[in-house]
Order: C-alpha cells, then sequence, then structure tokens
C-alpha cells in the first residue's frame, strides 16, 4: 500500500486504465473523500496502486472503482 502522506490534496484520481475518477478533496481513516460530480465519493486506500507525476493511480479500473457509487 501506498503510504498515505504522498497523498495531497486537490490530486487526480485515476484508475488503472488512465481515466479520471476525482479529485481528493481529504484523507479521512482509510478512505480517500474525492470530489467527482459536485458530489463526495469514497475510495478505500487499499484501491491505491501509486503516486506519481501528481495524480493518484488505483488497482482498477475507473469503472470498477465507481460502480458503488451508482
Amino acid at each position: 500500500m501506498v503510504n498515505p502522506t504522498e497523498i495531497k490534496d486537490q490530486m487526480e484520481v485515476q484508475g488503472s486504465d488512465g481515466k479520471h475518477i476525482g479529485t481528493v478533496d481529504a484523507i479521512e481513516g482509510q478512505r480517500l473523500r474525492l470530489a467527482s460530480g459536485g458530489m463526495y465519493h469514497y475510495i478505500a486506500l487499499d484501491m491505491v496502486d501509486s503516486v506519481k507525476d501528481g495524480a493518484v493511480r488505483l488497482n482498477k479500473t475507473a469503472a470498477e472503482a465507481t460502480r458503488p457509487w451508482h
């Protein structure tokens, strides 16, 4: 798992397919709170694969990561 201190507010969050999911709003416990489409959504920190080039990359595609939101 990635060190949560590497994740900063306003970082872009991408699926493993490179598609935009949202923007980091905060870290709450073991979850990222994302701002996406004017709403807040949550992603478990264990879904984070890497942090590089100013973006958080997940270990799931954008569709897989956002499926629980719908």
